[in-house]
């Protein structure tokens, strides 16, 4: 197994605040169930162990596009939601940030009762995944979150973070079980992380001779492993700015969501009526579903969904947010009484965004986009993290990193 990528992901102060923490799971779930009845659920772990699938759900969620919270939010906001249901799902999530992280070992022997796995060869694997990238990699980096996801027919991923106190940045590392042949050789589907200096990995492949030599209690040179990897470079700026977007894919998903032939179209594969506001944020939900891999290595652009709860790049739109889900609700109850076609909306709705992207080449005006989008946020009830404070008492909690 090869990394795929890196990326700086800036550690960024403050908290989900409940609002927004309720949502991300109604979205985050039902996303994840659409992937799990058109795919499957080993595709729904596929989708995890890529850096870049990871962070463009978490912008159309309504989180940070480009901070280490996405992590943390994302993987509470699944564990919440699809733990209850996993009779439905067949997968759970297990541990999770600081004190669960701990317990994941428990979760999993528990989890390997209701289904007849191995218990502890799994709490091995959670040992030895963390490790491997706390110990083994000499990157800078202390894990602080250790995610286990882990299916009925014992497929699994691992998203795990650590921090660099010195830089204040944080390296996201994913794996996933399907393509792990040996943890002692490139086990990582990904590592996500700006490099700082030099980095001593001694699970690389390459690294064969220093383990031997380790073993004689010798020291060897070992390569920088993260050099021919795929770099994804989250930007330290808050703001999200035409050179973080593909606006190219943006503007197909305006002209599918704003122009009058192509909006009726799109609204009657769905839900005739719907409006543009809301169509462009499905649209981007849509591709999340079902887009390519390729498609994601702009996830700044998915925040056009339903903006940040910091207001970046504006505040999230709660009353669109609400019909999104609605719709994704409607669409996920028919499936479950026989009528697909409206979960089939949303794959037409990806190829419809496509098509537009291929044969007219649109472009996004970018400041004429977010100028639109602050003008009318307080009609679709915008809403950041910011407009909490004032009726809020100052906490040692509200100052902590990337909490709930």
């Amino acid at each position: 197994m090869k990394r795929s990528g890196t990326a700086d992901l800036p550690l960024h102060g403050g908290r989900v605040p409940p609002w927004l923490a309720e949502r991300m799971t109604e979205l985050g779930t039902a996303i994840a169930e659409q992937i799990v009845v058109n795919y499957g659920p080993s595709e729904f772990l596929t989708r995890l162990s890529d850096p870049f699938w990871f962070q463009a759900y978490g912008a159309v969620m309504g989180m940070d596009w480009h901070s280490s919270g996405i992590t943390t939010s994302v993987l509470g906001a699944l564990k919440r939601g699809i733990n209850p249901r996993f009779s439905e799902f067949g997968f759970a999530v297990c541990g999770g940030r600081g004190r669960h992280s701990v317990r994941t070992p428990d979760e999993l022997r528990a989890f390997s009762i209701k289904t007849g796995l191995d218990g502890d060869a799994l709490a091995r694997t959670s040992r030895l995944t963390a490790r491997v990238d706390n110990n083994a990699v000499a990157d800078g980096f202390q894990l602080y979150l250790h995610s286990f996801v882990i299916s009925k027919s014992g497929e699994w991923a691992v998203v795990q973070q650590g921090m660099n106190a010195h830089n204040y940045s944080a390296r996201r590392y994913h794996w996933h079980s399907a393509t792990v042949r040996d943890f002692v050789s490139d086990p990582h589907a990904a590592i996500v992380g700006k490099p700082k200096g030099e980095i001593l990995n001694l699970v690389d492949a390459r690294a064969v001779k220093a383990q031997s030599a380790l073993l004689k209690i010798a020291q060897e040179p070992v390569a920088n492993a993260l050099n021919e990897a795929r770099k994804l470079t989250m930007p330290s700026h808050h703001d999200v700015r035409a050179k973080d977007v593909d606006l190219k894919r943006l503007g197909a998903v305006l002209a599918v969501a704003h122009e009058q032939d192509l909006r009726d179209f799109a609204s009657f594969l769905l839900v005739e009526g719907l409006g543009p506001r809301t169509l462009q944020s499905l649209a981007l939900i849509a591709e999340v579903v079902h887009g390519a891999p390729s498609r994601f290595s702009d996830p700044a652009r998915f925040s056009f969904a339903h903006g940040g709860k910091d207001g970046h790049p504006f505040p999230v739109p709660l009353r669109t947010y609400d019909e999104s889900l609605a719709v994704l609700r409607r669409s996920l109850e028919t499936a479950r009484l026989g009528d697909t076609r409206k979960m089939e909306g949303f794959r037409c709705l990806d190829r419809l965004t496509r098509t537009v992207e291929e044969d007219r080449h649109p472009f996004a005006d970018f400041g004429a986009v977010l100028a639109h989008e602050r003008r009318i946020s307080s009609s679709l009830g915008g809403r950041t993290v910011f407009d909490d404070r004032a009726s809020e008492k100052p906490s040692v909690r509200s100052l902590q990193l990337d909490l709930f």
